[in-house]
């Protein structure tokens, strides 16, 4: 639910009630990740989406359900072979989708998570997705120094092991399942935590004030990043050649990357293709442990680059994470297309996707981790959910 914070931070700040509907478990070929959503207000209005249109009907009236009695339920959807047409994903896939009215007890932890995610603040809000009914639903707020807000219902030590989860998944900056006891521990009576992070926007540093560099700037932005373009030529790195760039820094790349703050998610792409600039800055980007280092140039420059980056220590492992010549071959000719196969690349190799064609492939689509097992309380199949989640 944290994906719509803005406007579901509006609606708590307004006093509205309503009732959100998160995708908690996916299987096969499911349109959308862990921590999609949809909402529904008293007076009916929608925000969000859970499916990309398959089943979002059915989901707005569960959510309308909620509201008017109060429960929280965990619904299943897949893909019936034998019914075709009943509710279902017709991507043959599998989704778990909590519905929980905003109210009572819990109002205020909901509010407090999506102030925080609205503010773009690191924060993880748990909730008890499968377990014993008086937990369904019940949220916990999560914040990186480990205090937190609200409580399962349960046992003090399932709030404690929680806690100490979100606090792992939120330094990772991921969202999933947990599954523990009712009593804290990973052994008993079973409980599933769907933990959802909110995390800043991952960094994207552009390094190389020109004109390919523009493009990409747009194109990162489009895609969530925060984007930061990096050049030591002032006449260049000017913020009104980069207007939509969160960042201008006009410094030597490897000396801004040293000082610069990059974590797991952080994407480095090296545009100069000018020795100068570029094996100094490889030589340290190479070392950090970030998602992706990307650098521009012909094949020639490439063999050029690595030689000299073998000569000042670089060893095999550090070259082999280097993607050059940057970019998937779209046949991009044009500073827009490049930044556009540059983007592909990105995220083929943050998803791990092969940068093939899907026509003709054999590939899943989507490559999300099997749904968690449905053997505990609370969950609902809804008519046309098979039990098998093929993958087309």
């Amino acid at each position: 639910m944290l994906d719509i914070a803005g406007e579901l931070h509006r609606w708590a700040a307004e006093g509205r009630e309503f009732a959100v509907a998160t995708v908690v478990a996916v299987g096969g070929s499911a349109p959308r990740r862990p921590g999609a959503a949809l909402a529904v207000d008293g007076r009916g209005t929608a925000v969000g989406s859970v499916s990309g249109g398959c089943v979002e009907g059915a989901v707005y009236d569960s959510c309308v359900q909620a509201l008017e009695d109060g429960g929280t339920v965990l619904e299943r959807f897949g893909y019936s072979d034998e019914d075709a047409f009943a509710v279902g994903l017709t991507c043959g896939g599998t989704i778990e989708v909590l519905v929980t009215p905003v109210s009572g007890p819990d109002r205020a932890v909901y509010a407090a998570a999506l102030s925080a995610a609205a503010r773009g603040e690191a924060a993880a809000l748990v909730r008890v997705a499968r377990g014993p009914a008086e937990l369904l639903g019940r949220a916990l707020l999560v914040r990186p120094d480990g205090t937190y807000e609200g409580g399962l219902g349960g046992q003090p030590e399932l709030d404690r092991t929680a806690v100490a989860e979100a606090r792992a998944l939120l330094a990772a900056g991921r969202t999933e399942s947990v599954e523990l006891s009712e009593s804290g521990s990973r052994c008993g009576v079973p409980v599933t935590l769907f933990v959802e992070s909110s995390v800043p926007p991952p960094r994207m540093i552009v390094f190389g004030a020109i004109d390919f560099a523009a493009a990409l700037v747009r194109t990162g932005k489009f895609l969530g990043y925060h984007v930061t373009v990096c050049d030591a030529r002032p006449v260049f790195t000017t913020r009104d050649r980069f207007p939509e760039a969160d960042d201008i820094v006009v410094d030597w790349p490897h000396r801004y990357l040293r000082r610069t703050e990059t974590d797991q998610r952080t994407v480095l792409c090296v545009l100069t293709h000018d020795a100068k600039f570029d094996i100094p800055l490889l030589e340290v980007a190479l070392r950090l442990p970030v998602a992706f280092v990307g650098a521009m140039g012909s094949r020639r420059t490439h063999e050029d680059r690595t030689a000299r980056l073998r000569e000042a220590g670089v060893d095999e492992a550090q070259l082999a994470r280097l993607r050059s010549p940057i970019g998937l071959d779209l046949g991009a000719r044009t500073p827009e297309e490049t930044a556009l196969s540059i983007a592909a690349e990105i995220v083929a190799v943050r998803q791990g996707g092969t940068g093939l064609p899907l026509t003709g492939s054999r590939t899943p689509i989507h490559q999300d981790r099997p749904p968690t097992p449905h053997h505990a309380a609370g969950v609902r199949r809804r008519s046309g959910a098979a039990a098998s989640s093929p993958t087309r």
